[in-house]
């Protein structure tokens, strides 16, 4: 008879068939997160047109399902560290792929908004607890960039929406663009029997075995016997993981990143939902306006995979900082027009210092908290970022019907990137979970090094 260490067996694993398939399933997962994020913005033009909508009422339409995604993201983020990610995350899937594909058929606004705000349910919930997920079964040398590689599919996804409208929304509709996204629906079988459970839920259930045969694929180094003891893990809480957020020093630093997902979700929800009709009134046609929003979410892409490594390397804060300051710049410029090689490489950037800095983000935010709040952690915070999200795609089509000039439109977006910075730069990185780790065990580790000691 052994102790077992779980969080030791995980990080001394190396990448291998376990964790690819849970990466492939994450990719596609968030991947859909993402296509539902433009998928409105694409389909808005024709909403509009066909059910005679003004801005304010569509905006306030595009906002029901941000505001069920606040609440999704706080009430699945805290039921995940109760029940278990996995359940969690099969039942995001069901929820914001089936409504989702029934906005599609919705022959009203009001229809559509009721559907639109339960899909939002699943689509909060979703993000935090596959990051989540990915960051307990990642390798200590990979914990950041798998996280990172995971999440860039939700701005790939984001392209996608746009690039299928380009294809077939003529010929067949706007309403089969939301059919595609019930796709999901059925791989859920398949995710069922294939998502792991993870190992703080496995072991404060008592789920010894089920625990060990996980262990064992994660790491087939290893051999574990029945008798076999789990180490103790000491842990935080578990009553009230939410009032862990401001315990031990994480008070501003759970604040800030509050404010920093409120100001980062206005951006890029209000960019997603409004940049394709922004550009059909700066005299754009149809499909020149949605390759606008798919050059945002290629930025988005790019910037994802670059900045990741330099998150890595220098620490997240100082990478993102400097990279809403340079979004908030891009979108002052975007207002202006001008050249329209400029204005894509422009609305790339926007998207590199929108969409992909939130990604970011929440890797940040995933690793700043200990692994039994880390689902509320970063739940919580999505949740009050909706707030923001909500608001993006309201302000944006209340700026519309003023008819002000175009780049006073883009100049209120670039302000949240502002406010984004300055939160993010008051973020206390030393009370950190893993620079807690690394000041305990006396090590002076690398940005890397640290990221590795998340567990």
């Amino acid at each position: 008879m052994k102790k077992v260490n779980p969080t030791k067996v995980i990080g001394e694993s190396k990448f291998n068939k376990f964790h690819l398939v849970l990466f492939i399933w994450s990719f596609m997962i968030i991947l859909f997160d993402g296509y539902d994020l433009s998928v409105y913005g694409t389909a808005l033009p024709l909403i509009m047109e066909e059910w005679g909508l003004d801005s304010v009422v569509a905006g306030t339409m595009g906002s029901y399902g941000l505001f069920g995604m606040m609440f999704g993201a706080i009430i699945f983020g805290i039921l995940a560290d109760r029940i278990g990610r996995k359940k969690v995350i099969l039942i995001n899937v069901l929820l914001f792929s089936l409504f989702t594909l029934l906005c599609g058929f919705a022959e009203s606004a009001t229809a559509f908004s009721i559907y639109r705000f339960i899909a939002g349910l699943g689509l909060g919930g979703i993000m935090p607890n596959i990051a989540a997920l990915v960051m307990d079964y990642a390798p200590n040398s990979m914990k950041i960039r798998l996280v990172s590689l995971t999440l860039v599919s939700f701005a790939i996804g984001g392209a996608l929406a746009p690039t299928v409208g380009v294809m077939i929304i003529e010929s067949v509709g706007w309403q089969s663009v939301f059919w595609v996204a019930g796709l999901p629906l059925l791989a859920l079988p398949l995710m069922m029997k294939q998502l792991p459970e993870s190992t703080s839920y496995l072991i404060r259930t008592g789920k010894k075995e089920q625990l060990f045969k996980t262990l064992a694929k994660v790491n087939p180094e290893f051999e574990f016997d029945a008798d076999d003891e789990i180490e103790e893990v000491k842990v935080t809480q578990t009553k009230a993981p939410l009032v862990g957020l401001f315990k031990e020093n994480r008070a501003l630093s759970t604040i800030m990143f509050w404010v920093a997902f409120f100001c980062a979700l206005l951006m890029v929800y209000g960019l997603n939902t409004w940049l394709p009709k922004l550009m059909i009134q700066a005299g754009y046609g149809l499909n020149s306006s949605l390759t606008f929003l798919i050059a945002l979410q290629g930025g988005a892409v790019i910037g994802i995979l670059a900045l990741s490594n330099l998150c890595e390397k220098f620490g997240s804060k100082k990478v993102l900082v400097p990279t809403y300051i340079a979004g908030t710049i891009a979108l002052t410029l975007l207002g202006f027009g001008g050249n329209q090689i400029v204005v894509f490489l422009l609305v790339a950037i926007a998207g590199a210092a929108t969409t992909g800095a939130q990604v970011l983000i929440q890797a940040y935010v995933t690793g700043f908290y200990p692994a039994d709040m880390r689902s509320t952690g970063i739940g919580v915070a999505s949740g009050v970022g909706r707030l923001g999200g909500m608001l993006g795609p309201i302000i944006g089509g209340f700026l519309l019907t003023l008819t002000l000039p175009n780049y006073v439109n883009f100049m209120v977006f670039a302000l949240a990137g502002i406010i984004a910075a300055i939160s993010l730069s008051l973020i206390g990185d030393k009370y950190s979970a893993r620079q807690m780790i690394s000041s305990k065990n006396g090590n002076a580790a690398s940005a890397n090094e640290v990221a590795t000691s998340i567990e």
